[in-house]
Parts: structure tokens; sequence; C-alpha cells
């Protein structure tokens, strides 16, 4: 049952917390409109309010990655702002031990990360998905940012296709280059956009390049492809762009290929573990601010534990980048990372505050 003690302990660190995460939230968005060429082509295709609302999406896809920090850093600034007003003295005074006080911050901060990773991450990549897709690739840095890559063939040609923005699942590509990789009259053809009907890429105008000519422009050029609209769209699916409930549904039906099925467990779990890393977090916080004495500084502490919060976070990262390729077992590197904090944290919690117990 939830006290009054409870209730300004979780006012003061939801307060915190969520100026913290609006913060980062804020700097992530200005970061994300940066990138002009993908707000000028969403601008184009869908208007300037969808580019923008393309911009805000994105920026909560990356907030939600920074949680760990965030969530660590508003701890922090939560339970100094507790101390300076002597509320967390009095609250030690009264006999409650850490763990009866982590109690309720705890419960709410578990309800809150399911409901994030449930529903916002929902909400965000399905609007992402939508605007402006992650391109295949990109998230595990096989390919440059915003750029995609399909290999093609189709009677006795055999090409790699560049585009640097797709739509319609990857059925219209804008900004495209061709590379032929055998004899050719083109070699390397160059385009605004291309689109996969009836079998051809069609080209309704192109710049061709040749080695030994001159640059010459053509039109309603076509080129022959193997390829379907629906072999593209799963060629190009990212399980970044797949909610939870879809990754959930592709993994019950099956999945043969196991990179697919490595990316697609990765995430799935990456999710659902959410919770874990940040009640990992919190303890962390709890861990470097909490139990000092009120003549300790409380500087070193709370640098101690900000490092620590980017150490884990930086682990947890690449366990996720070891995870989606297979290298370990999708299970192992999303749990792992998040119960290496909550160890982290109740160890130096167990070593710190026997004051309070």
């Amino acid at each position: 049952m939830i006290n009054h003690i409870d209730r300004v302990i979780v006012a003061r660190l939801t307060s915190r917390i969520a100026a913290t995460v609006f913060i980062f939230y804020g700097l992530i968005a200005l970061v994300e409109s940066l990138d002009t060429w993908r707000f000028s082509h969403v601008a184009d295709e869908r208007g300037v309010h969808m580019a923008i609302v393309m911009v805000a999406m994105s920026a909560v896809r990356w907030t939600i990655k920074t949680l760990p920090v965030t969530v660590l850093m508003g701890t922090i600034l939560g339970l100094v702002d507790l101390k300076m007003r002597h509320e967390l003295t009095v609250i030690k005074a009264s006999g409650l031990s850490i763990w009866r006080v982590l109690r309720a911050p705890v419960a709410v901060l578990f309800v809150a990360s399911l409901v994030i990773a449930l529903g916002a991450e929902t909400i965000s990549t399905t609007i992402n998905r939508d605007l402006a897709p992650t391109p295949p690739g990109q998230v595990t840095q096989l390919t440059p940012p915003g750029e995609v890559w399909l290999e093609q063939r189709g009677d006795g040609v055999h090409y790699v296709l560049m585009g640097r923005g797709m739509s319609q699942g990857g059925s219209r590509l804008a900004d495209v280059t061709l590379f032929h990789l055998g004899p050719s009259e083109t070699p390397r053809i160059e385009a605004d956009e291309a689109m996969l009907e009836g079998g051809f890429w069609n080209f309704p105008e192109a710049s061709v390049r040749t080695p030994d000519g001159p640059l010459r422009i053509m039109r309603d050029l076509r080129v022959p492809t193997r390829s379907t609209a629906a072999e593209i769209s799963l060629k190009l699916a990212s399980t970044e762009d797949m909610t939870f409930f879809e990754l959930a549904q592709l993994l019950q039906r099956g999945v043969s290929d196991p990179s697919i099925y490595a990316s697609t467990s990765m995430r799935l779990i990456k999710l659902l573990a959410l919770p874990l890393v940040l009640t990992g977090s919190l303890l962390i916080g709890f861990a470097f601010t909490a139990g000092y004495s009120r003549h300790a500084q409380i500087g070193p502490a709370v640098l101690y534990g900000i490092v620590l919060g980017f150490v884990v976070f930086i682990i947890t990262e690449m366990a996720d980048r070891a995870g989606a390729t297979g290298v370990l077992d999708p299970l192992f590197a999303a749990i792992g990372p998040a119960l290496v904090a909550i160890v982290i944290g109740v160890t130096v919690l167990l070593r710190k505050e026997d004051g309070w117990t």
C-alpha cells in the first residue's frame, strides 16, 4: 500500500526523470531536424506537417533507446533534491529500509516501462515506418546512413541499385544509381526515381554514364528484373520498423533465415527486457546517491553513477549488435546487461547502505 512517503519519493523522482527525458528528447529532435535531405523528401511527398511528425516520432524512437541513461540521471537529480530539502534525512530517521523506499519507485517504473515498450514504441514505429522507413543494413551499420542497396538480376543482366529514399515498400526508389556488374551499354545509370512495374525498373528520366563517352539523357528507360514487389518489400524490411506484436507474430509463424531470426528475436526480447534495464538504472542511481551521509560530497557520487550508467548503456548497445547479428544468443544479449545493472546496484547498496537496514 502506498503511503505519503512513497508519494513524495515517486513524485520527486518522476518529475526529475520526466524533465531529463524531455531535455534529451529536445536535443535528439534538434539533431534529427538537421537531416535536411530526409526532411525535404518527406515534405515533398507528404507535406511539411508530416515531415515535422516524422522528426518528432524519430526523436521518440531514439529517446527510448537512451532511457537507461536518462532514467539514471533523473533518479540522481531527484535524490539530490530530496537530500537538499532534508526529506531523505527524515525518511532515513523514520527507520524505513532502503528496500522499503525502493518499492514504490520500482513498481511505478516497471509499469511505465511496459507502457513505453508496448505502447509508445509501437506508435512511433508505425508512424516512422509509414513516413521514413529504416534502410536495410543501416541498423547494423552495414550501409551508410540513408542508403538502400539491392542486387538485381533479370534477362541476362546483373546489377546493383542504390537509392537514398524509398516508399511503397521499396517499389519506388528516390535518388537512384544503377551499377551494371557485367558488360553493358549503360554501365552506370543515375535518376531521380525508379519504379518497379511489370518486371522492370522504370526510369522516367535517367542520365547514362560510360567510361569512353559523353553523358546521355534517356527517357522511359527500362531495366529488367526478376524481383516482384512482394520480394522487394520483404528484402527491405527492417526489424526497427516492426512493432512488438508484429515481431511476435513473425516468430510464431516461423523464421528459417538465421540472421532474420536473430535480429527479430533480439528486438522482441529487448523490448520485453526494458523494465529490467530501467530498474537497474534506478538501483544504480540509489546506490551512488541515496546512501551517503550528509558530510559526504555529492559531486563524486553523482559523477560515478553517471559514468557507470553510460558504461551500462554502451554494454547494452554492444550486446544488442551482437545479438542482432547472431554472435550472441538473443536472450542472453538482451537480459544479460539488465541483470548486470541490477546486480551492480544491489551490490553497491548492500555495501554502502548498511545504515538503512
